[in-house]
């Protein structure tokens, strides 16, 4: 009986061990978290964060305050306080940082260098407003000439505005005491922009002088500069969305939510966008160059941020990362030019692995470790401060999705095994997200596509594959079954998503798009 309980005790450890090494390797096998302790009775709820020249973390918070942290001793230290909802900051130097606050974009100046502010200056406060709560200013992003990128939320009709307001009142024609009746069930529109800019990006020099720089917007939160300094937005699902997005935004052009137009100085005015084809605004807007399907991509994407630590953050350096608030992830996107213009792929990149809901702000560390910062907006999220540091094993997972005539040129982050079976372990399907008025889309067209042939190239990474309907307006989607390299490990990440709005011929007509 004795030597049945040792071999029992044995096949079971054995067995543990080969189960242990069956797991497939996740994302926290290659990266470690840390929680930040936050400063006692503080709401953590982060609104922006960035580092100073010194190293220190700078960040600010949702009830109006700036802290400073010292990551050799971790110590906060109150920078300043009295702000309206600030939601982006940027550090200018070790005494001075730009906050985006809901009224203004301000300079707030540590004069004397005691590590508290001295002198609050405005910067730019030329936009409108309403007191309407969805009134939300987000960013700055900073170009490398110095100018400031913000974006102004559309108002919702899910509560009135105010008697005081800031700007012009201009709505479609309508009267503003009977827009302000909480009773008004008139042709507001869900999201609209009753003041100057809302749904609007826009240019400020560090002098203060503003250009309008782009319409379209509904919800705004998130903007970043890549390391090419081109400016890039993302937009949450909503009324003109059918999904959450993410633009490559450039000066005059129309991002698709027609509320803002009232702005602009070629729309007539008191004309009602509600009552506009959607075939108009489609033949004027730019297409997302990467959109994030909802429910198991991303449901409200936040700021993006270029990989600037050339290697040290593991081995996707310049890379877009993208964060979510309603599940523990941060998104990665992998942009393609083609036919002249952005579009890509985004793929799950860090999911739980003890990451926080409500991921809003990042900035990288000189030290190569990506700091995040979360918030809930009373909605769904989390709050504090996580770190997240590269151990130096690379993952398996995809490099880099192309388009190529017939198909993608798919480049993994480690040699694939032999055995590698692209019409078994490659799985395509295709569906889109129509451009409409109504909040949100259904995913329509939904279609298995079958792999026509591949070839693997000679670095044993890439694999090209073809497929048998190749198409603009639609995502591709990739799921990737039991995929491995050379050395056994598995895919970490095997959900790709491209989008596709050109062919390298540069044909992009998708009529499927607009509802007729």
């Amino acid at each position: 009986m004795k030597m049945m309980s040792v071999l029992k005790t044995f096949l079971t450890v054995v067995g543990l061990v080969f189960v242990v090494g069956l797991r497939a390797a996740g994302i926290g096998d290659y990266y470690s978290i840390e929680n930040i302790a936050m400063p006692n009775g503080l709401d953590a709820q982060v609104g922006g964060l960035d580092t100073m020249p010194d190293g220190r973390l700078v960040a600010c918070f949702h009830r109006g305050e700036v802290y400073t942290y010292q990551p050799k001793t971790g110590e906060w230290k109150l920078f300043a306080d009295g702000l309206q909802e600030p939601l982006g900051i940027r550090a200018i130097s070790d005494r001075e940082v730009v906050v985006m606050q809901r009224p203004e974009l301000t300079r707030i100046i540590d004069e004397n260098g005691d590590g508290v502010a001295d002198r609050y200056q405005t910067i730019h406060d030329g936009f409108g407003m309403t007191g309407n709560y969805h009134e939300f200013a987000f960013g700055p992003a900073r170009d490398a000439k110095g100018n400031f990128y913000v974006g102004l939320n559309l108002a919702s009709n899910g509560a009135s505005i105010r008697p005081e307001l800031r700007g012009e009142f201009r709505h479609y024609g309508l009267d503003r005491e009977g827009f302000r009746s909480k009773s008004y069930k008139g042709p507001a529109g869900r999201m609209y922009a009753a003041t100057p800019y809302r749904g609007w990006v826009l240019k400020i020099s560090p002098d203060g002088k503003m250009t309008p720089f782009a319409p379209g917007f509904r919800s705004p939160n998130g903007l970043g500069v890549d390391l090419q300094d081109r400016l890039f937005v993302t937009d949450n699902q909503g009324d003109w969305l059918g999904t959450s997005k993410l633009f490559h935004v450039q000066q005059g052009r129309f991002y698709g939510h027609p509320a803002s137009l009232t702005w602009s100085s070629d729309w007539k005015k008191g004309r009602n966008p509600l009552k506009v084809a959607a075939g108009e605004f489609d033949a004027k807007r730019t297409r997302a160059a990467v959109l994030f399907p909802q429910g198991f991509m991303a449901n409200s994407p936040t700021q993006p941020l270029p990989d600037s630590t050339k290697g040290r953050f593991g081995p996707f350096a310049g890379q877009l990362l993208v964060g979510e608030m309603n599940r523990s992830r941060i998104v990665r996107v992998m942009l393609d030019e083609v036919a002249g213009e952005l579009q890509g792929a985004c793929v799950p990149f860090y999911d739980d692995a003890g990451l926080t809901r409500g991921s809003h702000r990042f900035v990288f560390g000189s030290d190569g470790s990506l700091w995040v910062g979360q918030t809930h907006l009373s909605w769904v999220g989390g709050e504090g401060v996580q770190r997240i540091r590269w151990n130096g094993k690379t993952p398996m997972d995809v490099q880099s999705m192309k388009l190529i005539p017939g198909g993608f040129q798919i480049t993994f982050t480690k040699r694939l095994a032999k055995s590698t079976h692209v019409p078994d372990q490659f799985k395509f399907k295709r569906y889109y997200y129509e451009y409409r008025q109504g909040y949100g889309s259904p995913q329509n067209g939904t279609e298995a596509i079958k792999v026509a042939g591949s070839k693997r190239l000679g670095d044993e990474k890439t694999m090209m594959v073809y497929l048998d309907k190749m198409n603009p307006g639609y995502i591709y989607q990739l799921d990737l079954k039991g995929v491995e390299a050379e050395d056994g490990s598995a895919v970490v990440n095997p959900l790709i998503c491209y989008t596709l709005n050109r062919l390298t011929n540069g044909d992009d007509k998708a009529p499927h798009l607009v509802r007729k």
